[in-house]
Formats: C-alpha cells, structure tokens, sequence
C-alpha cells in the first residue's frame, strides 16, 4: 500500500463566515432557539379533552415565544396566546400543560411572554 495524501481541508466552523467574526455563530444560535416544540403527555390531553386545535399560525407564535424566552434565559414560562395559557419548560421546549387563560394560579414559573390575543 503506497501512502497517498488527498487534498485535505482545515476544519472550520460551518456557520462562520469567513472573516473570522461571531456573526455566524450568533445566526446559527438563533436558528437553534427557533427550533419545534414539543407538548407533554398532560398538554396533549388537556388540549384533547377541551377540543383545543392550534392553528399553524398559533404554533408558530408558540414558538417564537418559546424562542424570545429563551434568549432572555427563562427556564419555567408562562405563554398567553389568545385566550389560552401554556406552562412551557423552555430549556426542554417542551409545553408541560395547556388551559384556558382565565382558569386560575400559575405557580413555579419565572417569566411570561403575551404572545398574541387574536388570530391573524
């Protein structure tokens, strides 16, 4: 076997640009945060058992909310959106229970993002 030497790159960050600056690691960060979201066991059945459907529009304001959480770092939400109230696990991105907004108490949450009242 002779030793052959291909043409061999240096590794680099995929998203950053090419001048060296954070600009795109900052863009792919973001991207992350704007990842789906999941919905719990309980929120599934808590939006079953109420005949809640989401409209596409509604998931994605979802998850921009769930996305502007977490770039101010909260960890436990509460996300307003129309007349429903969502308990989000943001780090999770996962939506731990779902209600109409005028039911009662939210406990064990640090930080709450209105989302939108009405459909667009």
């Amino acid at each position: 076997m002779g030793n052959r030497i291909h043409n061999i790159q240096p590794l680099t960050a995929p998203s950053q640009p090419p001048d060296g600056s954070k600009r795109g690691l900052k863009e792919s960060f973001k991207e992350i945060l704007r990842e789906e979201i999941k919905f719990s066991a309980h929120a599934t059945k808590r939006l079953e058992s109420r005949n809640i459907r989401l409209s596409p529009q509604d998931q994605e304001k979802l998850v921009d909310a769930v996305s502007k959480a977490a770039e101010k770092g909260a960890r436990e939400a509460l996300v307003l959106l129309k007349d429903l109230a969502f308990v989000v696990s943001v780090k999770n991105r996962v939506v731990i229970t779902a209600m109409n907004a005028e039911e009662g108490v939210f406990t064990n949450i640090d930080s709450a993002v209105i989302a939108g009242r009405t459909s667009s």
